[in-house]
């Protein structure tokens, strides 16, 4: 899986992201799709650097994904608590 198919899948693990985690984002949808790829890179670094689970080649591994929604939801609560109350 190459660059771009990170980046889709980061698009898609933000929104999945944002939808197990409604509410008001600091950053609107664009913070939210930036930080679904970001997730999504972090993500699959983490699985296979420390969970010794290396990143499938295959677009619809479950692994795969697991490891992007879990980096892109850690990034958008980190997110909201650091940025959150600059709305108010």
């Amino acid at each position: 899986m190459g660059i771009i198919g990170w980046i889709i899948l980061g698009l898609l693990a933000g929104a999945i992201a944002k939808f197990l985690l409604p509410g008001r984002d600091p950053g609107g949808f664009v913070g939210t799709t930036v930080i679904g790829i970001a997730g999504a890179f972090i993500g699959g670094w983490i699985s296979a650097r420390w969970l010794d689970h290396p990143i499938s080649k295959h677009f619809y591994d479950g692994a795969t994904w697991a490891a992007a929604i879990g980096g892109s939801l850690v990034l958008l609560v980190l997110y909201r608590i650091l940025f959150g109350d600059s709305r108010r």
